[in-house]
């Protein structure tokens, strides 16, 4: 069951771009950490890039320099401008929601349901 809701996937050509965005929960979407994640057929799902309450960001060393994750507080959304896309970068991109561990808050991870990244010429 997804939580969030994605959007933006599509069919690119390589070296062109794509911006993701990710629909999350109104509550606690400020206190949050987000995450973007890929899966590709037959791989494990891999960590794309994260995002704080406070705006701090990490990328995989793979989409570093190409890709930005973002935060709007005020829509509840979160981002993943994906520029300079390869092959390798084909996947369906999954968005992360969970507590910032900055906070004591309960438990809680959302997902969504997926959007397709293709890369292709």
């Amino acid at each position: 069951q997804a939580q969030l809701v994605e959007s933006g996937g599509g069919l690119v050509q390589p070296g062109g771009s794509l911006r993701l965005s990710c629909a999350a929960s109104r509550s606690t979407f400020s206190v949050s950490v987000m995450g973007w994640y890929r899966q590709a057929p037959g791989k494990q799902r891999e960590l794309v890039a994260t995002i704080t309450s406070e705006s701090r960001t990490n990328y995989a060393d793979s989409v570093k320099g190409r890709f930005t994750i973002s935060r709007d507080n005020a829509k509840n959304t979160a981002y993943l401008q994906m520029n300079s896309l390869k092959p390798d970068d084909t996947a369906v991109y999954y968005c992360n929601q969970r507590p910032d561990p900055l906070f004591r808050l309960p438990k809680y991870d959302y997902w969504g349901q997926g959007t397709q990244v293709t890369v292709s010429s």
